[in-house]
């Protein structure tokens, strides 16, 4: 009995371990299975992001409509936002021209023989600024055509003609006939933000592609109130200038800057390319407020009206500094002044080193100009000056240069 029983025990006890792993097993299953069908509900009740597309497309409007306002948030932000706004406005230049070729292998037929005429033609682009139908570009995109053509992003096509042009800032207004037409919204350029967003539209090579829709490229802006020669055996200076690291390409000439809130706040003029040819990262625009100005100019007189102040001035030099005892080298000295004119007017003399204009600190004379470029007849400059050891405040308002001048 008592061998019975220690055998019956000895049995329990091996059985032990299987029952308490079964029961352990079948618990372990059931948690599992529960969290699947928890999960499984939550799916089919929750909304689903990012799936409005294959709803919509299998006719589920519902799970379609639910997804919507997510993606909507996601990718409807403020530069979708200001392309929006801006790109109907947008146009692609075509300037035609003709050239006369003529053979280099003779010299002296070369004389007689008339030449060939052959057509060639340049792309750009533009933006209309006037529901009348005025639109901006840069000068170099229409220089020498005989005839040019504007298309909207919607693919219309119009002869526009030449209503002036400014070469020195390297704009053309054009007009074309109609009204009624998308204009863009203009900005401030004289309070942006190094590092704002920057989007810049336009029609970069325009030949090569098969619509006219505008190109959209975003960057920020690198730097205001820059100086830039576009390679360095070139001549001509674009002075204060927007720097912008949106990809600016051919054919993007003419095309607006503009700002996250879809305003225009300058023209894309150039590239630095660093020899290579290609975009490197370092764009440049026209600031808006000077094509404001030159809007203003053309639509009123015709031109812009070169600006006069009725003096010259000379750098300044350590012989110069040593013989009118001044107390520094910098700025610039004033050698003549017109009788009648601008500066004669404010009380400017023969002698005087102008130190600041508008509070900057002159550095030399190519630096006075820069700091003047831009502005117009009727602004006004505030000069600090020294006079015989004695700092002094003059204001010169600018005036047209006369035209025997």
């Amino acid at each position: 009995m008592y061998e019975g029983s220690d055998v019956s025990k000895s049995r329990r006890a091996r059985l032990l371990p299987y029952v308490f792993g079964g029961i352990t097993g079948i618990s372990v299953a059931l948690v599992i299975l529960a969290a699947v069908l928890l999960h499984r509900n939550q799916v089919a009740t929750e909304p689903v992001t990012g799936t409005a597309p294959a709803y919509a497309a299998a006719g589920m409007q519902g799970a379609g409509s639910a997804a919507s306002p997510s993606i909507e948030t996601s990718r409807h932000n403020a530069i979708v936002a200001a392309t929006r706004e801006v790109a109907p406005s947008v146009v692609s230049i075509t300037a035609t021209y003709r050239v006369r070729t003529r053979p280099m292998y003779d010299m002296f037929w070369n004389r007689y023989y008339p030449g060939q005429t052959r057509t060639q033609t340049t792309q750009g682009s533009g933006f209309i600024i006037d529901k009348q139908g005025y639109a901006f570009t840069n000068y170099h995109v229409i220089e020498n055509a005989e005839r040019i053509q504007l298309t909207l992003s919607d693919g219309k096509q119009y002869a526009a003609k030449l209503v002036g042009a400014a070469p020195t800032y390297d704009l053309a207004l054009l007009k074309i006939d109609g009204d009624n037409f998308p204009a863009a919204p203009l900005g401030n350029s004289d309070d942006l933000v190094i590092g704002e967003w920057a989007i810049a539209i336009g029609s970069p090579f325009g030949s090569y592609l098969a619509d006219v829709q505008p190109t959209v490229t975003v960057g920020v802006i690198s730097a205001n109130h820059r100086d830039i020669k576009q390679d360095e055996n070139s001549q001509q200076i674009f002075n204060d200038m927007i720097q912008t690291d949106a990809a600016i390409n051919p054919g993007n000439s003419g095309g607006p800057l503009i700002n996250a809130d879809g305003a225009v706040i300058g023209v894309n003029t150039l590239i630095f390319s660093g020899g290579t040819g290609a975009n490197v990262g370092m764009g440049f625009a026209i600031p808006i407020n000077r094509v404001r100005r030159v809007y203003d100019e053309l639509v009123h007189y015709g031109r812009v009206r070169d600006v006069w102040l009725g003096m010259t001035a000379s750098d300044m030099s350590p012989e110069v500094q040593a013989a009118l005892d001044l107390p520094s080298e910098s700025g610039v000295l004033v050698q003549s002044i017109e009788e009648g004119g601008p500066a004669d007017k404010a009380g400017l003399r023969p002698g005087d080193q102008i130190i600041a204009i508008n509070g900057t600190k002159v550095q030399d004379r190519a630096h006075a100009n820069r700091l003047i470029f831009g502005m117009g007849v009727g602004d006004t400059l505030e000069l600090t000056i020294n006079r015989k050891d004695k700092l002094l405040t003059v204001k010169i308002t600018l005036a047209e240069r006369p035209k025997q001048i």
